[in-house]
């Protein structure tokens, strides 16, 4: 169950991270989860483990991770067509 929780909650960080940057209605439901889970990963590395928690995921530099990721993936996304 620890397992669902963590996609839940990493598709969510996905879906916010998406709607701050204006990038997410060209994501899909796997790549909102995909940078929610890997933006946790980044947030919490660069900005440690402050703010509520939800799934063992620190939700404020989770966010901001996915965010980071989100523009940096789009940036280099969009300088390839």
């Amino acid at each position: 169950m620890g397992i669902i929780w963590s996609l839940i909650v990493g598709a969510i960080i996905g879906v916010i991270a998406g709607a701050i940057t204006g990038k997410g209605n060209s994501m899909g439901w796997i790549a909102n989860i995909v940078a929610g889970l890997v933006g946790s990963a980044l947030g919490q590395a660069l900005f440690g483990n402050w703010g509520p928690s939800l799934a063992g995921m620190a939700l404020v530099p989770s966010i901001i991770g996915a965010v980071i990721l989100v523009l940096i993936v789009s940036f280099f996304l969009s300088r390839s067509k």
